[in-house]
């Protein structure tokens, strides 16, 4: 029960980090390209991962028949998601970069009675429709509701994109979980995945002006790395190999619930009695898919 307990703080931590990053990565997307964003910040993320797989005793290196299939899925977790996520936000508003990444608890779950033997069952089913739910009344409640004008629809897709990516490399991830530590896991994975955004970022890297980026922007680029990739994706990995796929994805539902809470009591912005029911809705569709 403690450990349960303690997985569950755990996702929480994470929720709370993913939801601050939504506004951080806007904030220093308007002084850096999003490639060389992207670049910057999972050079950091995979520097910390290493370092935490070390100091526990493990490297890097997997298995030779693992080698192939654990690139092809650092792509998908890694360069295919970051790819989707950073540009998609940078085309369209917050509002709907959240909904749209609000539905990876569904993919999951529809993935998860499709190819894998983690099936729903009642709870789960209406835990995840409810949460699903609550996102998109929490979204869509306020002033800045869910846009499908013509200039947002493309970040619209490609956050939804974002967001299957991400719920692929979740299911894929659980069958090699089983074989390796979460750390070694988690940094194999970054690794690969810096390599990739790197090669991606160059020429966006070399015609980056440096002396242009604030303080605030470095910032932006070590919270990310550090925390929102680093910290976040050895919680995220691990939580999949105790307590499952699907009812680690539930906890996703959480980020725009925390970034509404956020923006009340830092930035003063008022709740709508939608937004409220939302939420409620959101926290319920969270418990019922713990059974």
């Amino acid at each position: 029960m403690k450990k349960s307990y303690f997985t569950d703080a755990s996702l929480l931590l994470v929720a709370v980090i993913w939801a601050l990053n939504f506004s951080i990565v806007k904030t220093t997307l308007s002084e850096i390209d999003p490639l060389s964003f992207n670049a910057m910040r999972y050079i950091l993320a995979s520097g910390l991962l290493v370092f935490a797989a070390k100091q526990r005793g493990f490297n890097i290196r997997v298995k030779k028949e693992h080698f192939w299939p654990l690139i092809g899925l650092a792509l998908i977790g890694n360069l295919l998601y970051q790819m989707f996520f950073i540009i998609g936000i940078n085309f369209t508003h917050s509002a709907n970069a959240a909904v749209m990444l609000g539905t990876i608890p569904v993919w999951v779950a529809l993935l998860s009675q499709l190819f894998t033997d983690e099936k729903l069952n009642t709870y789960k089913s209406i835990g995840v429709l409810l949460a699903f739910i609550g996102v998109v009344l929490i979204i869509t409640g306020g002033p800045n509701s869910l846009s499908l004008e013509s200039e947002t629809f493309l970040g619209n897709i490609i956050t939804l994109a974002s967001a299957f990516s991400w719920a692929v490399y979740t299911i894929l991830s659980r069958k090699y979980l089983k074989e390796y530590n979460t750390s070694q896991f988690t940094a194999f994975m970054s690794v690969v995945g810096a390599i990739a955004l790197i090669l991606v970022g160059i020429p966006s890297l070399l015609k980056l002006d440096w002396q242009a980026i604030s303080i605030a922007g470095f910032g932006g680029i070590l919270y990310s790395g550090l925390l929102s990739v680093g910290l976040a994706y050895l919680i995220w990995n691990r939580s999949v190999s105790k307590i499952g796929a699907v009812k680690t994805a539930a906890y996703q539902n959480l980020v725009p619930v925390l970034g509404l809470l956020f923006g009340v009591f830092i930035l003063g912005e008022q709740l709508t009695v939608q937004q409220l029911s939302g939420s409620a809705i959101v926290i319920a569709g969270i418990f019922f898919s713990r059974f």
